[in-house]
Order: structure tokens, then C-alpha cells, then sequence
């Protein structure tokens, strides 16, 4: 009986957890998490290393209207993203892309990492 007992506690603290992330973590993200999502990816045109969130230069800000105007319009992330990279070059986002050229600047740190994992088993194994 005392298993049982237990098992609605659990039941029921699980169902409590759901619903909890069910509401810290809604589905659909707002205008302004959007908006200010896509500044965190996007690099200031005049600025080096920063993100147009980071940054208070006029080109940052003409970016982040336009990234405002274009989240307001219905626009997704992706095709915000790949306008910006035709109005700007690739350049303006913060991380490579992953197709292309962009895919050798992801390979060539995970292949330096196993190499050094299989380096390092191999001279584990001689001693």
C-alpha cells in the first residue's frame, strides 16, 4: 500500500514538473525574444566582434530596425537571416554557416579534438 502511496506522490510531482515548463517555456516565442534572439547572431557591420545587441553604432542600429521590421512582417529566422547575409556578405552573422566553406571552420576543431583523443589512447595503450 505504502508503494502505491508513493506512486501517486511521484504522479503527481511529475505532472506538477510539466506543467510548470509548460509555462516558463511557451511554444511560440514573442516579438521582442525574437527580435532580440536574432541580434545576438547578427555582427555589427562597423564594429568588430560585436553583436549588433552589443553594439550602439548607427549601422548596428539601422541593422536591428531592420530586423525588428522584418520579425513585425512575419518573416522566419531564416529568411531574416539569409536577407542580411545578401544585403551585408556573409560576414555579418556571427557564426560560420554550416554549408559551404563554412562547414570546413566546424570540421576542422572536432577533427583536431579526435585526433588528439586518438593520439592520446594511443599512447595510453604503449605504456
Amino acid at each position: 500500500m505504502r508503494r502505491l502511496g508513493s506512486f501517486w506522490t511521484f504522479l503527481a510531482a511529475l505532472v506538477v514538473v510539466a506543467v510548470v515548463i509548460a509555462l516558463v517555456n511557451p511554444h511560440a516565442p514573442s516579438v521582442a525574444s525574437r527580435v532580440a534572439h536574432l541580434e545576438t547572431l547578427v555582427r555589427c557591420p562597423s564594429c568588430e566582434d560585436l553583436s549588433v545587441a552589443q553594439s550602439t553604432s548607427t549601422s548596428s542600429l539601422a541593422v536591428r530596425h531592420e530586423i525588428a521590421r522584418l520579425v513585425q512582417s512575419g518573416a522566419s529566422d531564416a529568411s531574416i537571416l539569409t536577407r542580411l547575409e545578401s544585403t551585408y556578405g556573409t560576414s555579418i552573422l556571427l557564426s560560420p554557416p554550416t554549408s559551404g566553406l563554412g562547414v570546413v571552420l566546424w570540421l576542422v576543431p572536432l577533427l583536431g579534438v579526435l585526433a588528439l583523443v586518438a593520439v592520446g589512447f594511443r599512447l595510453a595503450r604503449r605504456r
